[in-house]
């Protein structure tokens, strides 16, 4: 038990051969006011050089599910500010609806790919579409928000477009909601 408390807390007072701490602080006269393996309670705390901890103290476990205790970095996440192209189609019957549109798409952060017609069929409301399964679906949901507009997965007609979110117009389009 004193071995491994010596272990971690550096043993007896008159150690032999330890390492000074690599913590100091600075009287504003600037001479050193710190004797070393002391700390004063009321400087600001600065390390520099290597640590003064045995290695076995700065040692963490392994992420539990971590096949064999091998420790592994996960993935950066995401960043907001990775957002899939758009394409944008008319599926109104006003003129020029889908480039107003894109307009509206670029001006709440969504770079626009395509700006077209969709003339597959009657689209009841304007919807963002996204591919179920993706990292669209997110981005999709937050561009719905911004245009008031519905989101839904991909239907038949448009499931094997580009990769991308698709945005159809219709009569009933509003445009951004000034929240993004």
């Amino acid at each position: 038990m004193i071995g491994v408390a010596s272990l971690f807390t550096g043993g007896d007072d008159d150690q032999q051969g330890a390492q000074p701490s690599a913590t100091s602080s600075t009287d504003p006269g600037g001479s050193d006011t710190q004797t070393p393996g002391t700390t004063d309670p009321t400087a600001p705390q600065t390390t520099t050089g290597s640590p003064t901890t045995p290695p076995a103290a700065t040692t963490t476990a392994a992420p539990t599910g971590v096949p064999g205790g091998a420790t592994t970095t996960p993935p950066p996440p995401v960043s907001p500010t990775t957002k899939p192209p758009v394409r944008v189609y008319n599926n109104s019957t006003i003129q020029n609806l889908a480039a107003r549109a894109s307009d509206d798409v670029r001006k709440v952060g969504w770079e626009v790919a395509e700006t077209g017609n969709y003339s597959q069929g009657q689209i009841p409301t304007t919807t963002v579409y996204f591919r179920p399964g993706t990292d669209e679906e997110a981005s999709a949901q937050a561009l719905a928000r911004a245009l008031r507009a519905e989101v839904k997965p991909r239907f038949d007609g448009i499931e094997g477009a580009h990769p991308g979110i698709i945005v159809i117009v219709t009569n009933d389009y509003q445009g951004p909601s000034g929240k993004i």
